[in-house]
């Protein structure tokens, strides 16, 4: 079911960007010379939106936590000198009239805030009456409820110009990634909010510079709007998550690197071709259902059986087993650990469903 959000196309001083949009700047700004060095490079390099932390929210006390509202200034500088836009993170009600005050174009409220439906409904009560674009982080847990919750927040407080920033989800597995991307939420988000401009953050999906690229361009193929990408004139002796920022010039060098790809289908082949591929996908589909639904009828006749002869439903050495030996069939069929893995747990659990139903009756 869709969402009916009230937006409008996202304009900055009456000017519609280019996509895909790109936001850069340091994670965090630290002093005068490094905003403005930082912004001179990236203008020159043609980037229009200038972002930097000023409050930075730290898992640890005594940590740099941002330089607040003295950071303000440099920002109005970078406005003035280069005509750039600026954007920031607020989490609460006192960021937000600072920054409307100095003059900031752009608000974005981060994960960690997003996650506080109390935090959200402040800054958006904060902002009514206010007309400025809004950009809100998925939350740090993948809850896509909670997302669309606080969009609608904003969007409630007569924000029109709203946007999501796709920045990746906390796990406590260890993985490639610093937060793991999990792109089925951002998916499921265009697909509920089909006008909803989406920005991925690959620096904090990513957590180090090794990856931007291969999550930029994912992003750009997914036909998100934008990227935002850490940038600092000397990474290496940022303040604050060195590993994942890069230098205007790498930035530059990447930009060029992502392969831009078509979004709509104007020649009459090609989509005679993809809509035939498209009917042998649903083909498949129908299959699949069908061999799900078979699949269930066994698993409800196992429940009679162990409801019958008082077995408990979970036995985990078998559900062990099935999941390794489908993991290791898939491997020989090029299809991924992780993928499997997600199938056949939502399979298993359906399942389990299915066989308490009959254990209760």
């Amino acid at each position: 079911m869709g969402i009916n959000l009230e937006l409008e196309i996202l304009k900055f001083n009456g000017t519609v960007l280019e996509r895909p949009l790109v936001m850069a700047g340091p994670c965090s700004a630290e002093s005068e010379e490094q905003v403005i060095e930082t912004a001179r490079q990236l203008h020159k390099n043609g980037i229009k939106i200038f972002r930097a932390g000023i409050w930075k929210p730290r898992t640890r006390p005594n940590t740099f936590e941002g330089v607040g509202t003295r950071g303000l200034p440099w920002l109005r500088r970078v406005k003035k000198e280069f005509g750039m836009l600026t954007a920031i993170e607020v989490a609460n009600v006192k960021h937000v009239y600072d920054s409307l005050k100095a003059g900031i174009d752009i608000l974005w409220i981060g994960a960690r805030t997003t996650a506080n439906p109390f935090s959200v409904q402040e800054i958006a009560d904060s902002l009514k009456g206010v007309d400025i674009p809004v950009m809100v982080k998925n939350p740090v847990n993948p809850d896509t409820e909670l997302w669309i919750g606080a969009l609608e927040r904003i969007n409630n407080a007569g924000i029109k110009k709203i946007a999501a920033i796709h920045r990746g989800f906390s796990t406590y597995n260890k993985t490639e990634y610093r937060n793991s991307p999990q792109w089925e939420i951002p998916i499921e988000l265009r697909r509920r909010i089909p006008d909803l401009p989406i920005i991925t953050d690959p620096s904090h999906i990513c957590g180090n510079k090794e990856l931007l690229l291969e999550v930029s361009q994912r992003s750009i193929d997914l036909n998100f709007d934008g990227l935002m990408i850490e940038t600092h004139i000397n990474p290496e002796k940022a303040l604050s998550d060195a590993a994942q920022q890069i230098t205007p010039e790498e930035l530059k060098t990447l930009l060029n690197k992502l392969i831009l790809r078509k979004s709509n289908i104007e020649n009459a082949l090609l989509l005679t071709t993809l809509e035939e591929l498209r009917q042998e996908i649903d083909n498949f589909d129908d299959k699949l259902l069908d061999i799900l639904n078979s699949r269930m009828a066994i698993s409800r006749k196992i429940g009679e059986y162990k409801k019958k002869h008082n077995i408990t439903i979970l036995q985990a050495s078998r559900w062990d087993e099935l999941l390794k030996r489908s993991i290791k069939l898939a491997g020989k069929k090029g299809l991924s650990e992780e993928f499997i893995t997600k199938v056949f747990k939502a399979i298993h659990q359906e399942s389990i469903n299915h066989q308490t139903k009959v254990m209760n009756k």
